[in-house]
């Protein structure tokens, strides 16, 4: 019994200390909660001081000259906020109290005054594209590190396939090697759409130079097309220098292509491309056709080596195969004559339950016409449920009969048979319905079984335009296809004469134009000079 007693005075003092700890921590979670929300005040209140500090006009005591130098636009700001927030006001005022203002007529005061609203509380706006040249330039100038990399990021962002070369340009005074890279990347994925273009042959030497470096960097194979610019750029370049002299022409052009071309990965040169080069010769390096016409010749000799090789291993893998080939047949032929009379048995089977899908059609006679349907519609619930719900010969030549027997059936397969021995028909998976008109079915499409001659295969066309899959209306019996003269095929009152434009809403066979005879004529051998013999309708 005092074990026990012990035991329960034990367990109910570990609960007492678990609360205990629990409590303990939901309370510093609430007291860091409060901590964080207060620093966020603090940092807040501190933002909008500083932001007022800026617009207004106490205190100021140092005036920024900026724009026209005759009528410079003056912003007064603060000495101490400066020299503390930018290392170039902190080395341009120390030791200088007397100093009460700069002129900087190269930035304007927009730019001015987005970046002292960063010196000051932190915060710059980037309204536009334009402006972000300036900015960057702006921040350099100051030597604002941190908003330096803010504003390469942002300009690295908005460089597109329409403004890389004017920001590659703009990029000349500052030197930012992040905006360079996404400008190179561009050209470098679009030069063939731009080998033409006049900004590019505005590269200078050294920017040429750097592209060739990025692009040997990415480990590139070398193409000709870079190769024929070089040979542009560099006639453009001699022929601004104005020599007078064609040996001097001469030697200016091998200077540059020697300076480009030392640049290249010369293992990357492909047997094509080094032929091309050839038109070259006389500006390269005699050095480099030697080398590579050695290491050409080497190359083919070792793969002559390697084929001949190949040809003598396939000889004998071609006996082998036959051998084996051979010895394969014989035991399937076995095999097969062992295994025969079971795959007649099941062939019969199959055979007699495609029959009885279609056990009451007059139409569908043809086994293979069953195993198309089949394989078109590819629904076993279907199938396995379906029923012959009207059949003109059996209910009457009557539309308004047959909308009686379909409408609102959802799933329905129609089948028609002309009396010049064409078959054909469409599917639909959402059905007639009385007088609605067009119907939309993205999955609807019509088939062709049989013509008059038999000399085309079953064929399944899908739709094009699947708001006008299906037309219905009760003065007329099946309509696939919609609009003024665009049934592909539709059956009158009587469901006795019919009309086929075919290809209006259903994709036509290859090789065949909507509106030609052949396309009127291909299901049910003319526009309207058809007569039907049975139409059957099948649903669930």
């Amino acid at each position: 019994m005092d074990n026990n007693n012990n035991n329960q005075i034990e367990n109910a003092n570990q609960n007492e200390n678990q609360n205990a700890n629990q409590n303990e921590n939901q309370n510093e979670n609430e007291n860091e909660n409060e901590m964080k929300n207060l620093e966020k005040k603090v940092t807040k209140n501190l933002i909008k001081d500083y932001s007022n500090l800026l617009n207004g006009n106490s205190f100021k005591d140092f005036s920024i000259f900026v724009e026209n130098k005759s009528n410079p636009f003056e912003i007064k700001v603060h000495k101490s906020i400066l020299s503390s927030r930018s290392p170039f006001f902190n080395e341009f005022l120390k030791g200088q109290n007397h100093l009460n203002k700069i002129f900087l007529n190269q930035f304007n005061k927009k730019e001015m005054k987005s970046i002292l609203s960063y010196i000051y509380y932190g915060n710059i706006s980037f309204e536009n594209q334009e402006n972000l040249i300036q900015l960057l330039e702006i921040s350099i100038y100051f030597k604002l590190n941190l908003l330096k990399e803010i504003i390469q990021k942002k300009i690295s962002n908005s460089i597109n396939y329409s403004n890389f070369f004017q920001f590659l340009f703009q990029n000349r005074n500052l030197n930012s090697n992040e905006i360079e890279i996404k400008c190179f990347e561009l050209i470098n994925q679009n030069f063939s759409q731009i080998q033409n273009n006049e900004n590019l042959f505005n590269l200078t030497k050294e920017e040429i130079i750097k592209f060739i470096q990025f692009k040997q960097e990415k480990k590139e194979i070398f193409q000709f097309d870079f190769f024929q610019f070089l040979n542009n750029w560099i006639k453009k370049r001699v022929k601004s220098l104005k020599l007078r002299k064609y040996k001097h022409k001469m030697n200016s052009k091998k200077r540059l292509f020697h300076s480009f071309f030392s640049l290249f990965d010369k293992d990357s040169i492909s047997k094509q491309d080094f032929d091309k080069l050839k038109q070259f010769q006389i500006f390269l390096p005699k050095s480099f056709f030697i080398k590579k016409q050695k290491k050409l010749f080497q190359e083919n000799k070792n793969q002559e080596k390697k084929i001949n090789l190949k040809r003598k291993e396939n000889h004998n893998l071609k006996k082998e195969n036959q051998q084996m080939k051979k010895e394969i047949e014989e035991k399937w032929k076995k095999e097969i004559e062992k295994m025969k009379p079971v795959f007649d048995k099941y062939r019969d089977q199959y055979q007699m339950e495609l029959q009885k899908i279609f056990s009451d059609s007059e139409i569908v006679t043809d086994i293979e016409y069953v195993k198309k349907l089949q394989e078109w519609i590819n629904d076993n619930d279907f199938f396995s449920k379906m029923k012959k719900g009207f059949s003109a010969k059996r209910d009457g030549f009557n539309s308004q009969n047959w909308h009686k027997a379909v409408d609102g059936k959802g799933k329905t397969l129609v089948i028609i048979k002309t009396k010049q021995n064409f078959i054909f028909g469409g599917f639909t998976q959402v059905g007639f319905n009385g007088n609605t008109g067009g119907i939309i079915d993205s999955s609807a499409f019509i088939f062709s079984l049989r013509n008059d001659k038999g000399d085309r295969i079953p064929a399944k066309f899908t739709i094009k335009q699947p708001q006008y899959a299906i037309y219905s209306k009760l003065s007329c019996g099946p309509w696939f296809g919609s609009g003024s003269y665009g049934d592909d095929f539709v059956l009158v009152s009587n469901l006795q004469p019919g009309y086929s434009n075919f290809g209006y809403s259903y994709n036509l066979p290859n090789g065949i134009n909507y509106g030609t005879n052949k396309a009127y004529s291909y299901l049910a051998g003319s526009y309207d000079s058809w007569v039907v013999d049975e139409v059957e309708s099948y649903f669930i």
